[in-house]
């Protein structure tokens, strides 16, 4: 069974940092061949796609923060990470990765980030 582990939340402040790491399962016996997602889920707003990290490297993030945030992966240590600078309060929300493997997507408990003076 797959599992992901995220962390890394909490309160920022505005044009502050965090970083949220993802942690895969020692299940996914290679890592580099996945591709992971970011989402985010803001208070009556639907979900949204942050960034993409596939495993030919290529990365790809959602208008409202390009340039800000930063996706990379360390395959050897089965964790993707999502690097958050110049914060701004409508980054607000639940985080969330997912992976899919065999057409299952699989989700991890999200962090929950705070961006508030």
């Amino acid at each position: 069974q797959v599992q992901l582990v995220e962390s890394g939340g909490g309160l920022g402040q505005p044009g502050g940092s965090l970083r949220l790491s993802c942690a895969a399962s020692r299940t996914i016996f290679i890592f580099s061949a996945y591709t992971i997602k970011w989402y985010r889920q803001a208070p009556g707003k639907e979900r949204e796609l942050v960034a993409t990290t596939i495993s030919g490297g290529n990365t790809n993030y959602a208008d409202s923060v390009k340039g800000r945030f930063t996706v990379s992966r360390d395959n050897a240590k089965n964790t993707v990470y999502l690097q958050m600078n110049s914060l701004k309060p409508e980054d607000t929300a639940v985080y969330y990765c997912s992976l899919r493997d065999r057409g299952t997507d699989y989700w991890g408990q999200g962090t929950r980030v705070i961006v508030s003076s």
